[in-house]
């Protein structure tokens, strides 16, 4: 996979660009915090199935996602979340396969984005972060950078199969500081500390009515 990601992302990119532009007024914001080389975890929130295209065509780099295990059993679908750079991950379980492709891609220098609250948030508020990203940061020393999508469950609500006409803002934060946290051991501890430095950021993103 090349920096430039693969032929099917950069035509789903270039196409939803337009479709969010025309149909959802987007606005995105920020995107000079986004580092133009380096391993990068992107922690976003969470309220649509929209969010991982939506970051995706929003982020100046290829990025590339964590999806629920049975999707990749879907098919069509299963072809086309690889292709756009989608790898699978066993939800309600410690996914030691997924842990171990999501630091090495750190490592190697690509962007990966991850939701840390796990789920969904069923009323658009910011959930309590598990652990998971920001032990994953932490292992694979990469930057973070806190990402707020606002208007996404508005755009797909839950039950919908088609975009709605509501307006949609992306907005990429600063790198977090986490330097006080490398020296240590990425253990649950640390990785707790750094989760709540990671939820800090995203709610001073978001607006009032979603942290």
């Amino acid at each position: 996979m090349t920096e430039a990601g693969t032929p099917l992302y950069r035509f789903s990119r270039f196409l939803l660009r337009i479709i969010f532009r025309l149909y959802n007024r987007w606005q995105v914001c920020g995107q000079e915090h986004v580092p133009e080389a380096g391993g990068l975890l992107l922690v976003a929130n969470h309220t649509s199935y929209a969010d991982p295209p939506i970051v995706g065509t929003a982020c100046p780099r290829p990025v590339n996602f964590m999806a629920k295990a049975e999707l990749f059993h879907i098919p069509v679908l299963s072809g086309f979340i690889r292709r756009t750079h989608a790898f699978p991950v066993q939800r309600g379980a410690a996914d030691r396969a997924a842990l171990r492709r999501a630091i090495r891609l750190l490592k190697d220098g690509k962007v990966l984005l991850i939701f840390p609250e796990g789920t969904r948030s069923p009323d658009g508020r910011l959930k309590e972060l598990e652990i998971g990203a920001a032990f994953i940061a932490l292992s694979a020393h990469a930057q973070v950078v806190p990402t707020a999508i606002v208007g996404a469950d508005r755009v797909l609500p839950p039950g919908k199969p088609l975009l709605l006409p509501a307006k949609l803002r992306v907005r990429f934060g600063p790198p977090l500081d986490l330097s006080p946290f490398r020296s240590q051991p990425p253990n649950r501890q640390v990785s707790q500390q750094v989760a709540y430095e990671m939820a800090a950021a995203l709610r001073s993103l978001l607006p009032p009515d979603r942290q």
